[in-house]
């Protein structure tokens, strides 16, 4: 099946047409496939989403504390999401990758479309402002936002609330082990507490201890 323009795929994609092409060419781009890539407009969507849905957090929920919404917002803002917006929104099908970055699966991987769509909300940000930015992360996250219900707790924080309760070593993480390229790279940590262990994987380090904390919390019931 043949793909539209991409001019007409942002349009119909982001809601909003695109003025300066090359923005978004840049944004689709891996490093693995040009140096002019999609990493600096990464660092800048990164932080138009951050001050979106803090923005849209504040409106949404005007009685909770600051402790709560930082919940929300972590929870919302982290790399899996962005990745699960750009599968839904056909980024995958739009990405500029090198060959071996291609063969590695970095078409698949979390890091590389999450850091992707946030690249794509950059160059929306530079192109029609902030209300622009505001309507497209309302409308991609919206549904995320409703289904949250309370707060969430980040699952780390959970399980030294876990062990200090029930009177136990805080939670001890180690990397066990690093595997895939650098552009696509896996991590598996291990939690323990006492006797108590979880093991678990994750696009990065960080990702890797939320997952070993979720899978221990299971454990513990």
């Amino acid at each position: 099946m043949t793909q539209p323009p991409l001019a007409e795929w942002l349009a119909a994609t982001l809601g909003e047409p695109p003025v300066e092409l090359a923005r978004y060419e840049r944004a689709l781009t891996h490093g693995s496939r040009d140096a002019s890539n999609y990493e600096r407009l990464e660092f800048l969507g990164d932080r138009v989403l951050g001050l979106v849905v803090a923005e849209w957090l504040f409106e949404r929920f005007p009685d909770e504390p600051e402790g709560k919404m930082s919940r929300r917002l972590n929870a919302l803002v982290t790399g899996a999401v962005c990745a699960d917006v750009a599968r839904e929104r056909g980024v995958r099908d739009r990405l500029k990758l090198g060959k071996q970055a291609r063969d590695d699966g970095a078409a698949d991987s979390d890091n590389v479309l999450g850091d992707v769509m946030e690249a794509l909300i950059g160059a929306l940000f530079l192109d029609h402002g902030l209300d622009g930015a505001r309507r497209f992360v309302r409308s991609a996250w919206g549904a995320r936002i409703d289904a949250q219900g309370a707060a969430p707790r980040h699952p780390k924080s959970a399980l030294q609330e876990w062990a200090a309760a029930n009177g136990r070593r805080m939670p001890e993480y180690a990397l066990i082990d690093r595997s895939g390229p650098h552009h696509a790279p896996r991590f598996r940590v291990r939690v323990t507490i006492g006797k108590l262990e979880a093991e678990a994987d994750g696009g990065s380090k960080q990702e890797a201890e939320t997952e070993a904390a979720k899978a221990l919390l299971a454990i513990l019931g």
